[in-house]
């Protein structure tokens, strides 16, 4: 692994970055050498269903990882897509975490779209997996960034007001209060995000945020709810109709778990059926942590598919186009 900075464009932040690569290639102009690690494990052989050769034309490939975690959760997965690829996976703490830059004052989808822009310029790289919010950011950048092929997983699109009902006006005033198990039960919650916990009243995930905040994962999420506030803000500021994301025109996978909260789903599902560039699939047997899960190669072989330019989802995952939108 390979830890770097990434300067932005505003000139008034920067951003930490950790590069993977399956083999030893070279490293992108002002990345350090990379420190000392594990050989890789090989690819695995085309008769175990792995994707084949690289395209000449695709580059690395960057990761953007969602609300209230830092790119350190998704290293098992990046790491498992780089092996399937071939390819160098960029995962980059986004602002207000790790050894990133705060949010800015006047922070926006406009600052992560930037920021990503970025990103893939000083990496080199083509391709965009995200997740969650990053999903939200990366869909957002494809209206107007280059990217040769996205996937997201759960991307935190509102359409048409549809996750205005998700925001809990208490979750900010609990953080300014400083009351953050109060602002993390709303959150979970509202967003309904944590599986069956989320269905348990405001009391039990109170409690369930003081053990957590007992564990350094716990401990690391309070401390990003502020930037929570802000992400929240950013994508109901941001809310959009169908025909703003007509101008995607790069192959466009969007992936939701069985177990995760139906929104997702309905937002992919209406994005794919207006947008001819998007295509759309629900895998089973996934919660919306996917990603972060160790050891979870299904997934990474689903988008390694797809980045690849081959046939990503298996038939019995496609879902048809609709004719019309669902309403």
């Amino acid at each position: 692994m390979e830890t770097w900075t990434i300067r932005t464009d505003d000139g008034e932040g920067h951003l930490e970055l950790h590069t993977f690569r399956p083999s030893a290639e070279a490293a992108p102009e002002g990345a350090p050498a990379a420190a000392p690690e594990a050989a890789p494990g090989a690819a695995p052989e085309p008769a175990d269903g792995a994707p084949g050769d690289t395209p000449a034309a695709a580059g690395g490939v960057v990761l953007v990882h969602g609300t209230l975690v830092t790119d350190a959760l998704y290293r098992s997965f990046a790491r498992s897509l780089g092996r399937l690829l071939g390819r160098p996976v960029h995962c980059y703490n986004r602002r207000g975490r790790a050894g990133s830059s705060p949010q800015p004052a006047d922070y926006s989808a406009a600052t992560e779209v930037a920021d990503l822009a970025a990103v893939l310029r000083q990496t080199g790289s083509t391709d965009v997996f995200a997740h969650s919010y990053g999903g939200f950011v990366a869909l957002q950048a494809a209206r107007s960034v280059p990217i040769r092929r996205l996937v997201t997983y759960d991307a935190a699109v509102s359409l048409a007001g549809n996750l205005t009902g998700r925001w809990r006006p208490e979750l900010e005033r609990s953080v300014a209060a400083g009351e953050l198990d109060h602002a993390w039960a709303h959150l979970v919650q509202g967003l309904e995000t944590a599986g069956p916990v989320s269905k348990l009243p405001l009391g039990a995930l109170r409690m369930l945020s003081i053990l957590s905040a007992r564990t350094s994962l716990g401990a690391e999420m309070r401390e990003l709810l502020p930037t929570a506030v802000k992400e929240m803000r950013a994508v109901l500021a941001a809310d959009a109709e169908l025909d703003d994301f007509a101008g995607i025109t790069m192959p466009t996978l969007m992936l939701t778990g069985g177990w995760s909260p139906d929104y997702f789903a309905e937002t992919g599902r209406q994005l794919a059926a207006a947008v001819p560039a998007i295509e759309f699939a629900v895998v089973p047997g996934q919660l919306h942590e996917g990603p972060i899960r160790p050891g979870n190669r299904r997934l990474a072989l689903i988008a390694a598919r797809f980045l690849l330019g081959g046939d990503a989802v298996p038939a019995r995952l496609r879902v048809r186009r609709r004719l019309r939108p669902a309403r």
